[in-house]
């Protein structure tokens, strides 16, 4: 059992980013409709055949055939609404667990901690959305690999600054989590 420990703040951050991972997920035609029957459902093979328009959409399902636009439609119709499904899972996963460890609705209280026991299963879901959360930073921000110097130059009052530094702490969360399960 791991116990993940949050500061009031950084529970509501959190449950904020993955949140919005949900409506984001959620607010598009890939959507899968739930009220079908659950067999129905397994074997409705309808979703989408386009590239997504949001940016962070499409750097979460990248498309797998770049090079065989119909090879690349035919993937994207069969995956991406259980892909989009099992995201979403992974993200109300941590709003749950968060709320069941008894983070109120409303945080007023600055000194309050929260206690997150997880399972190893549950830490491993938490670390896949942990991986679309930052994504979905790095992709609004227009994050870059060896780009580092840019964003430490930034000053601390600089919006772009602050996103950066939650990108950086969900990446320690992330990277806490890898090294409770391997020890």
């Amino acid at each position: 059992m791991i116990i993940a420990n949050f500061t009031g703040f950084e529970a509501e951050l959190l449950r904020s980013l993955a949140s919005q991972v949900v409506e984001l997920l959620r607010n598009e035609a890939a959507v899968p409709d739930d009220a079908r029957d659950p067999f129905e459902a397994l074997m409705d093979f309808s979703g989408p055949t386009t590239e997504p328009e949001d940016p962070v959409l499409q750097r979460l399902f990248p498309t797998a055939y770049p090079e065989d636009p119909e090879a690349a439609s035919e993937f994207r119709r069969f995956t991406e609404g259980r892909l989009r499904d099992g995201k979403a899972a992974a993200a109300c996963a941590i709003i749950d667990g968060l709320e069941d460890a008894g983070l109120p609705p409303e945080l007023t209280e600055d000194g309050l901690m929260i206690d997150v026991e997880l399972d190893e299963a549950t830490a491993e879901t938490w670390m896949r959305s942990f991986t679309d959360i930052r994504l979905a930073l790095a992709t609004r921000l227009g994050v870059e690999e060896g780009d580092e110097l840019t964003w430490h130059a930034l000053p601390d009052d600089d919006p772009r600054a602050q996103a950066h530094d939650i990108y950086e702490w969900v990446g320690f969360l992330q990277e806490t989590l890898v090294e409770a399960l391997t020890s």
